[in-house]
């Protein structure tokens, strides 16, 4: 696990290298254990490690022996031991036990074709001086970030925007079409972002930069599984569990301590069972609680524990941390209006205190159906009568923070001239365009897995376990568990009300039926009780702050959101969180 930085100029100009050491610098607490840097003319890459796999012997950048060849990575590659055991003998053996090496030593004998041989999450950076290009590489789902910036002459590269913005050449502006978007999802969807300058690569896509231009593909897509019709439950079980259990089983592989979130859901439960099966030791695992029991999870999570004799740490916090909310902000380099941001950062600092790898199961509910909002959308009895346009519409409004006419009337002039016929709906489309072969529920799932899960509920434990220098790892998004999950038909996973349905009955042998199916919590605090009572100040500081910029929004309509919040005559808790989200960004 680390952070990547670097640049390509066209025109051979070089960076200064007090430039370089402020990209490496701006995004240390990725990987505060070192920091590599290569470069030469018009040309660098360097990394801030943070030392998982091979302590000693991992140092990045990694040089083939002719020096052609330079590779940095974020990230882990999971199977890298049998890809290292497949170049042992050959004239590519890999000499440490790092996976940054495996890589070299693949593109070395394969070229790129080495990426579908990759278990992993990864951000990747290959500078080949034979053919004057450099690579940049994400991973599938978009687990680990990766940001650019192009201006035609040259382009920047990081993991996180603050790496970028040494390196350019003038200060970025903000990007109002990418506000109008963040309106509507309460993120910024990839590849737009709040720098108009700068913009996200997508996950499972790669980009090749040369002195000519910029050239990017598409080097995996889960769009082309195809459900399986004919099979039945107890096959579909078999492969779940053997699937997940080897995808844990590769995520446990560490050279420094490790051990897991657990909220005592059936996610985070399910990822503790199947590490105690493979761990000689107790895992370590990590849950903060609150005083209210509306959003206390740490019963369940003690549950757990004692099922299955973990090492438990938990603590109990106060559920107010919107101070907080500057700093997890600021590890963002953009507005997220998702207020469990917050006790995700307190959860991390915590197990950062006693391991630097945590198992998650970030990705279980986008993939099986897990959210209580599908089964709440899905129990409409007109859906089938639908056609397609109308039934994505009606998605997508389900889904979306303002509607159109209300988030149009807080813009100001300017910014709703300039964002004009811009539909936020077509990004959705685009998505839902194609996945026809998928069922109404597998189509709304592979919506969320491309906007919602990478947008931003991978964004916040990268951002916020980097904050406090901890790695994050997620085996339901394993390639092989997410192609599985579209193999799978829509009525296997939401079924009679009940979400996550295979998922559940496959897992319930292992952690029991009490924790298979209690109800879902979400991971979250009251803002909304508190924005209408000791909060009120708070929230009006920052809304009138955010009303005072007359080159953005317009007050009157943001007074009105607030007041009727404020009263009570509405619930304006989300569209109210986004806004200090912005404010703070700003």
């Amino acid at each position: 696990m680390c952070g990547i930085f670097g640049y390509f100029d066209r025109s051979g100009e070089t960076l200064a290298d007090t430039c370089i050491q402020m990209m490496g610098q701006a995004i240390r607490h990725r990987g505060p254990d070192d920091r590599g840097v290569y470069s030469e003319q018009g040309v660098a890459l360097g990394n801030q490690r943070l030392s998982i796999i091979d302590v000693a012997g991992g140092h990045q950048p990694f040089v083939s022996d002719d020096g052609q060849i330079v590779v940095v990575q974020n990230g882990e590659i999971f199977n890298h031991v049998e890809l290292a055991a497949e170049l042992a003998g050959t004239r590519y053996a890999c000499r440490t036990h790092s996976d940054t090496e495996v890589l070299l030593r693949l593109y070395e004998r394969d070229g790129l074709s080495f990426l579908d041989r990759l278990n992993g999450m990864f951000a990747i950076a290959i500078y080949d001086r034979r053919e004057g290009a450099l690579y940049l590489v994400r991973d599938r789902i978009g687990v680990k970030p990766l940001y650019i910036a192009d201006d035609g002459r040259r382009m920047v590269f990081g993991s996180e925007i603050k790496a970028i913005l040494p390196g350019l050449s003038h200060p970025t502006t903000p990007d109002l079409e990418a506000l109008h978007h963040f309106l509507t999802f309460n993120y910024v969807p990839a590849p737009y972002t709040m720098h108009a300058q700068v913009r996200h690569l997508m996950p499972g896509h790669a980009m090749k930069i040369t002195r000519d231009g910029t050239h990017a593909w598409r080097w995996w897509d889960l769009a082309k599984m195809v459900p399986e019709q004919d099979r039945s439950e107890a096959d579909w079980i078999e492969e779940f569990n053997a699937i997940l259990d080897d995808a844990v089983r590769l995520r446990m592989r560490s050279d420094v301590p490790s051990g897991a979130f657990l909220s005592g859901g059936v996610d985070s439960s399910t990822i503790v069972g199947l590490m105690a099966r493979h761990s000689a030791e107790p895992v370590r695992t990590f849950c903060i609680g609150f005083d209210d029991p509306r959003y206390d999870e740490s019963p369940f999570a003690e549950t757990a524990a004692r099922r299955f004799g973990t090492q438990h740490v938990m603590r109990r916090v106060d559920p107010d941390m919107l101070d907080l909310w500057p700093m997890a902000i600021r590890h963002c380099d953009q507005p997220h209006g998702d207020i469990s941001f917050l006790p995700t950062y307190r959860v991390s600092e915590l197990a950062a205190e006693h391991v630097k790898v945590v198992l998650t199961g970030d990705g279980g509910d986008e993939l099986f159906a897990g959210y209580d909002k599908y089964a709440g959308f899905f129990a409409k009895p007109d859906l089938d009568a639908l056609d397609d346009d109308t039934f994505q519409r009606r998605y997508f409004r389900s889904i979306s923070l303002f509607g159109d006419d209300t988030k149009l009337a807080l813009m100001a002039p300017r910014v709703r001239q300039h964002v004009s016929g811009i539909d936020s709906f077509d990004i959705a489309r685009s998505w839902f365009d194609q996945v026809p072969h998928q069922d109404r529920i597998n189509q709304a799932l592979f919506l969320d897995m491309q906007l919602l899960l990478s947008g931003n509920n991978l964004v916040k434990p990268d951002r916020m376990g980097m904050a406090v220098s901890i790695e994050a790892r997620t085996p339901f998004l394993d390639y092989r568990m997410m192609e599985y999950a579209f193999r799978m038909p829509g009525h296997l996973k939401l079924k009679d009300g009940i979400t996550k349905y295979i998922y559940k009955k496959a897992v319930a042998p292992l952690i029991g039926d009490d924790l298979a199916y209690r109800k879902k919590q979400m991971f979250t605090v009251p803002v909304g009780d508190w924005f209408r009572g000791r909060l009120s100040g708070y929230c009006r500081q920052h809304v009138e702050r955010l009303a005072s910029r007359s080159d953005l929004f317009e007050a009157a309509p943001l007074d009105e959101l607030l007041n009727a919040h404020i009263a009570g005559t509405a619930n304006n808790t989300r569209e109210l969180r986004s806004l200090i989200a912005i404010d703070h960004w700003l």
